[in-house]
């Protein structure tokens, strides 16, 4: 599955509390997400309209390492 290109840092946090993350802080326009799914993970995203490609992969190449998942797997959850 392809990364969406048109998604922004407030729809993936949206996406991510599905998951269990939460926000706990922000600083400036960055979102620190911390999810306990697993143990404890923290995540920042860019609170930015639309999200650099490159920027969401990395992101979700990183949830999906923690969740011990495929990215596509971690696609098709968040956004199927």
């Amino acid at each position: 599955m392809r990364v969406p290109r048109d998604l922004s840092g407030a729809d993936l946090v949206k996406c991510l509390q599905r998951m269990g993350y939460g926000v706990t802080r922000q600083t400036g326009s960055h979102l620190r997400l911390t999810g306990a799914v697993h143990g404890v993970h923290h995540v920042t995203i860019p609170n930015h309209d639309p999200l650099r490609v490159g920027t969401l992969a990395a992101i979700l190449a990183a949830v999906a390492a923690h969740h011990g998942i495929t990215r596509d797997d971690l696609l098709h959850q968040l956004f199927d």
